[in-house]
Formats: structure tokens, C-alpha cells, sequence
């Protein structure tokens, strides 16, 4: 009887233990890396010989938000690059290996190699253009018109380099040129002589070709090199002076060579896929009223981005709940200043010129994201929001200060200890405990806010150099650090000691 009951177990066991254990996805163009083939299957790369690999945890919640885009650029890729993955809680021996510490880890293998991190976007077009650029020459040969119609038909922009003679010193800079950009730009050369005729009567030049999906009537859309002598470093000037025009069109995989400066971004729904009339409709109008300023001789770089793609800028600048089928404009400086475009963008261009002239005559008040001030900071820990920021921070005292978001566990931990630590100083006229919610206030420059909890110590006497505390978590830790960098000695306050319980008579 018991046998018989055991064997009427065994279909529900083995419908527990498949659902415990799923099968392998076989329609997967992702390949599954392991202790035991990992050196083999990265050398054995083909062609292309380059493997993007994915070092990552299961549990990982970024890694899941990756695994589609993943996913996705690996079909895209195949018989190109090959993207594969390897699960760091069954093969600990290559992720160590590695140096692997966080999940997901991206790494670029080159002929079996590592070569080096993959720092590049974390969407499906994004990593497939980031290693189309990896993947082959650097510059690639055009032995044809047709392959040269092809190349400069794609939505990034090309350098194409025209050489009657491909042993010339002017062809080797261009090679340089193109190593050395290879990441960021795309780059071939040909000596098909009706290309050669066409492009460079002299048998040796090089021109930038903008995409043709972003052709218009205010630049050209080929712009030839024109320094007398072809170097690398003149090619690279060149190439970053006009690849981009007037007003492109910006993207996760292009955002970190157009940010960073000052820069103005028309947000609306940009998508060339399905709508290339009504995105290139509001650029025209945006690079109308742009080359007005820019022939006057203003500098400013003028961008168009998707607001779905961007909607944490938009968070950034108060204009998350901005609805509507016209663009809303925002510039950010190189220093970190926002401004925001609050009249409604016109069809004629005009509240967009009267914005830039105002930004220009330095009429228009800096956007600042900010909390309420708080009506009552009594507390041990002082709360610093972006509008007192100056008055808290950059007063004549030292401060300690910790930029944290409400929902870091981290952070959670060290409430109770950076309370406490400011309950031991409440009493020093010299030292300010301060906390400050960086997901709801501008956090300002020089301070830079990566991870949470990040703080920082602003010695009073040195505002502009701020120095990151790298030190323990623990309420000694704190005063440690505070006793060897604070301007005056900490007064601490001690722990009043505890009564003791009165002995009961026996």
C-alpha cells in the first residue's frame, strides 16, 4: 500500500520539480556561459571576433529590466556580435575571475580577451549600434557606389574618406582618426575613382554625411573637410564641429556627446519610425528661430528628444504632468543651471525667440527643483531642501551632509546613527548635521550624487571644495572623521549615564 501511494506521488513531484526548474529558453539568441565553457565559447567568436557578455544575478532587478533590451539586440546582432550571459550564483569561478562585484556587469571580449567594460547605452538600439561600431574595421572599405549609397542611407551620421591612393599618409590618419572614434562615430573609406571624382577632385579628401532622415533647408546635409593637411586631430575637430548641425535629433545612444554643455532640448513625441513629417515639422520650427541666434553669433547647442525616451528630464525640469501635442523646452548649462520655457510653444516660433532673447539678456530666473522650506528645523539633523541649500550649507560653519532618497535601504540603516550623531553635536555652535532627499531637490555643483546615501563634509572655510566622505557608517566612525577635519574642535555632547536600580530590601 505504501508503495502504491508513493508511486501516485510521482506525477505531482515531477510537475513540482519542472516548475522548480524551467527549461532552458531554446528560442533564446542569448548564449548561456558557464564555468566549464566560458574561456572556449569567447574565443570562438567567428568573424566578428567580439563578444559582449552580461555578468548577472538572478534576483537582480536591474538585471531583469536589461533582460529584454538584451534579448532583443542579441537577435538583432546575430551572425554579427554575439551577446551572451553568464548567471554569477551557479559560476562564481569566472565571475571572480572577472573582478565581478555588482550586477549586471557588461564586458566587452575581443578575440577572447577581455578588452574592457561596456559603458555604452543599456537599450536594445543602443547596444546594437554601440557594437556595430566595435564590431570589424574601423573604417570600412567601399568597394562600390552601391555599397557607398548603403553606407550613408543609415540613420547615424558616416565620415567617408575618398583616396585615389589607400597607401597615402592622408588615408593612414584617416585610419587613426578612425580607430581612435570608432565608438562614437562611423567611419569608411573608398578609391572607387567615380567616388573619388565626385567627392574630391584632388584624389584625397574626407566628407561628413548628416542622416538623410534629418535633411532640411537650413544646413547642408554634406559638409566636405576642408584643412589643407589631413591629421587625425584635425579630422577629430572636424568631425565634432558638424556632425550634429543646427539641431539634432538626440538619443540614448548619442546623449553623452551632446550633453554636458549648454545645451536646449524641444521635448515632444520625436519618433522618425512612424511619424518623420510631424518630428521634423517642430525641429524646422526650433532650428528656425536656432540659426537666427547662432548668425547673431550666440552660443547655445539646440537638440529635439523623444518625451517618452526623456521622462526623466522632464521630471527634472517640473514638466512630467506637461501634456499636449507641442514640444516643451528646457535648457540645462554646462554649470547645471535649468531654465523652462513657460509659455506654450508657438507654431510661428515666436514664445521660442522670445525665450532665447531672454535667456540671452540674462532676464529669465533659474529653475530650481525644490522642496517646501520646512517651517520648523529644530531637529538634531537639520533639513536642507534645494531653495535654503546657499543659506544651510554654504554658511560659515562646518557641515555634514547626507544626500539620501526615501526609498534607499541604505539609508533607512543609517537614520538612527546620523540622528544620533547629531544629537552628540547639537550642542557645537561650529558643526551642522544635515540631510537633504536628492530624488525631490536640485542637488548643486560642485556636490555629484551617484548612489545613495552619498555625503559630504563643507569645511567652513573652503565652500567651493566639498570632500566626500568615504569613511564607516558607525556614530564613532563620524566623530573620528569630524575630530581630525573640522575647522574647531567638536564639542561632543556625552550620554548622561544611566540611574541604577534601587536595590530592593530584602
Amino acid at each position: 500500500m505504501a508503495v502504491r501511494r508513493r508511486l501516485a506521488l510521482l506525477p505531482g513531484l515531477a510537475l513540482l520539480l519542472a516548475a522548480a526548474c524551467p527549461a532552458a529558453d531554446a528560442t533564446s539568441d542569448v548564449l548561456e556561459l558557464t564555468d566549464d565553457n566560458f574561456e572556449r565559447r569567447v574565443a570562438d567568436t567567428g568573424s566578428a571576433g567580439l563578444m559582449l557578455v552580461e555578468f548577472f544575478a538572478p534576483w537582480c532587478g536591474h538585471c531583469k529590466r536589461l533582460a529584454p533590451e538584451y534579448e532583443a539586440a542579441a537577435t538583432r546582432l546575430k551572425g554579427i556580435v554575439p551577446l551572451a550571459k553568464v548567471d554569477c550564483t551557479a559560476n562564481s569561478n569566472t565571475c571572480n575571475k572577472y573582478g565581478v562585484s555588482g550586477y549586471p556587469t557588461l564586458k566587452i571580449f575581443r578575440n577572447g580577451e577581455e578588452s574592457g567594460a561596456y559603458d555604452g547605452p543599456r537599450t536594445a538600439d543602443g547596444i546594437v549600434s554601440h557594437l556595430k561600431k566595435q564590431a570589424g574595421p574601423a573604417s570600412v572599405p567601399l568597394m562600390s557606389t552601391e555599397d557607398f549609397d548603403k553606407f550613408i542611407s543609415d540613420k547615424s551620421a558616416a565620415v567617408v574618406g575618398f583616396f585615389k591612393d589607400l597607401f597615402s599618409d592622408s588615408h593612414s590618419e584617416f585610419l587613426k582618426a578612425a580607430t581612435n572614434l570608432r565608438e562614437n562615430y562611423r567611419f569608411a573609406h573608398t578609391n572607387v575613382d567615380a567616388l573619388v571624382k565626385k567627392y574630391d577632385t584632388d584624389g584625397e579628401g574626407i566628407t561628413l554625411f548628416r542622416p538623410a532622415h534629418l535633411a532640411n533647408k537650413f544646413e547642408e546635409s554634406s559638409i566636405p573637410y576642408t584643412e589643407e593637411k589631413i591629421t587625425s586631430g584635425k579630422i577629430k575637430k572636424f568631425i565634432q564641429e558638424n556632425i550634429f548641425g543646427i539641431c539634432p535629433h538626440m538619443t540614448e545612444d548619442n546623449k553623452d556627446l551632446l550633453q554636458g554643455k549648454d545645451l536646449l532640448v524641444a521635448y515632444y513625441d520625436v519618433d522618425y519610425d512612424m511619424n518623420a513629417k510631424g518630428s521634423n515639422y517642430w525641429r524646422n520650427r526650433v532650428m528656425m528661430i536656432a540659426q537666427k541666434f547662432l548668425e547673431a553669433g550666440q552660443k547655445l547647442n539646440f537638440a529635439v528628444a523623444s518625451r517618452k525616451t526623456f521622462s526623466h528630464e522632464l521630471s527634472e525640469f517640473g514638466l512630467e504632468r506637461t501634456f499636449g501635442e507641442v514640444p516643451v523646452v528646457a535648457i540645462k548649462t554646462a554649470k547645471g543651471e535649468k531654465y523652462v520655457m513657460q509659455e506654450e510653444f508657438s507654431r510661428d516660433g515666436k514664445a521660442l525667440e522670445r525665450f532665447l532673447q531672454n535667456y540671452f539678456d540674462g532676464n529669465l530666473r533659474r529653475y530650481l527643483k525644490s522642496e517646501p522650506i520646512p517651517e520648523n528645523n529644530d531637529g538634531p539633523v537639520k533639513v536642507v531642501v534645494a531653495e535654503n541649500f546657499d543659506e544651510m550649507v554654504n554658511s560659515e560653519k562646518d557641515v555634514l551632509i547626507e544626500f539620501y532618497a526615501p526609498w534607499c535601504g541604505h539609508c533607512k540603516n543609517l537614520e538612527p546613527k546620523y540622528k544620533e550623531l547629531g544629537e552628540k553635536l547639537s550642542k557645537d555652535p561650529n558643526i551642522v548635521i544635515a540631510k537633504m532627499d536628492a530624488t525631490a531637490n536640485d542637488v548643486p555643483s560642485p556636490y555629484e550624487v551617484r548612489g545613495f546615501p552619498t555625503i559630504y563634509f563643507s569645511p567652513a572655510n573652503n565652500k567651493q571644495n566639498p570632500r566626500k566622505y568615504e569613511g564607516g557608517r558607525e556614530v564613532s566612525d563620524f566623530i573620528s572623521y569630524l575630530q581630525r577635519e573640522a575647522t574647531n574642535p567638536p564639542v561632543i555632547q556625552e550620554e548622561k549615564p544611566k540611574k541604577k536600580k534601587a536595590e530592593e530590601d530584602l
